[in-house]
């Protein structure tokens, strides 16, 4: 921490803002934990407009596909795994995959996000073989795994990230969802994922992703036992890696999710859940300190709809997915649902466009 104060962090953040500048970590913390709330939304949806000039909310139609539920990772926030001794588990075969691809596609869907537990048995070359199989009987665009998988993936088979990556991208990996980045930062990646890959590991898997022309995610889940310093870290770390990635104009960052812990029937469920005020001073913060992401997506799965309409008027411009299929975030208690048509009226009440996107957001001709 430099010798400002906090009030002098805050009032340069702000001029920083309105000039479009760069924001420090300093100016980044003053403004999440001193900014008054209706300037901060204001401030990010001027830079909103700034990144997306054009009136428009995209959203995407695809479905989440949970290819199994059995998970050596054991994280205290998460109510979906079972453990691999557990009864309960499954590993959902090749035509039970095809036949939630073909719903997908019959419903308009344009993606697949496809994520699964830490497998004890399930490695790169198994995945790799029901990507090819997809690819070759249903082909859809895959957006898949997460980097906790993808370094998970490459031990069980003995390879590295860069070589397991290789052999799943030939496979017909598309792109990666930003999955398993809770907090980017080991402290309480160690206390909350003690058995998740670490800060350094994640950011690599990304990276290597960029080089390899692979379009990824970041997200951020928060509100169990990180600091505010803490999200400003994660945020940091994002944009450090963007600032790299972007120069070789394919692979890259393309939108930044943060969403809040549903703390229902998990191991954390004693930690207050955040309100939605604190949801959306953080989407504006991303906007804002993120100067080198394109997007910011509302999370309306935690949020329901009305906060998710507010998130647009706080720096996003993003509905994310209508969610045919969800599973994870439904059993830590968050039952939202948001159709196609619904997003649709969340935007135009707002004097927004909504338009259907692919996964690197050029929009859908319909």
């Amino acid at each position: 921490m430099s010798d400002m104060t906090c009030s002098d962090n805050l009032s340069s953040a702000f001029e920083a803002c309105e000039k479009g500048m760069r924001l420090t970590r300093e100016q980044g913390l003053a403004l999440l934990e001193e900014a008054d709330f209706l300037t901060l939304g204001r401030l990010a949806n001027r830079a909103r407009f700034v990144h997306n000039p054009d009136p428009v909310v995209t959203y995407v139609v695809d479905r989440n596909i949970n290819t199994t539920n059995i998970c050596t990772s054991g994280c205290k926030f998460c109510a979906f795994f079972t453990p691999p001794q557990k009864g309960g588990g499954y590993v959902l075969t090749h035509s039970q995959v095809a036949d939630k691809i073909e719903e997908t596609k019959a419903l308009g869907g344009t993606q697949i996000l496809m994520q699964g537990g830490l497998h004890p048995e399930i490695g790169a070359r198994k995945t790799a073989e029901l990507f090819t199989f997809i690819k070759q009987n249903h082909p859809i665009k895959i957006h898949g795994l997460s980097p906790p998988e993808v370094v998970h993936m490459a031990r069980v088979d003995g390879l590295s990230v860069k070589d397991a990556l290789d052999l799943l991208i030939e496979a017909g990996l598309d792109s990666i969802p930003g999955g398993g980045a809770e907090i980017l930062v080991d402290r309480v990646r160690s206390l909350v994922a003690p058995n998740k890959c670490k800060t350094d590991e994640w950011l690599e898997v990304m990276e290597l992703a960029h080089q390899k022309g692979l379009l990824t995610t970041g997200t951020m889940m928060f509100g169990h036992v990180e600091t505010p310093a803490e999200r400003i870290e994660h945020l940091d770390r994002l944009r450090k890696v963007q600032d790299r990635s972007l120069p070789r104009k394919k692979g890259r960052f393309t939108a930044f999710i943060p969403w809040t812990f549903q703390p229902a029937n998990t191991a954390l469920d004693h930690v207050r859940k955040a309100t939605g005020v604190e949801y959306l001073r953080v989407l504006a913060v991303s906007r804002l300190y993120l100067d080198n992401f394109d997007h910011i997506q509302a999370s309306w799965v935690t949020q329901g709809d009305k906060i998710a309409q507010l998130a647009l008027l706080f720096g996003a411009d993003d509905l994310g997915s209508t969610m045919i299929e969800e599973n994870v975030v439904k059993a830590a208690g968050a039952s939202f649902r948001l159709s196609q048509e619904q997003m649709i009226r969340l935007a135009r009440d707002l004097g927004l466009e909504a338009c259907q996107r692919n996964t690197d957001y050029t929009l859908v001709q319909v």
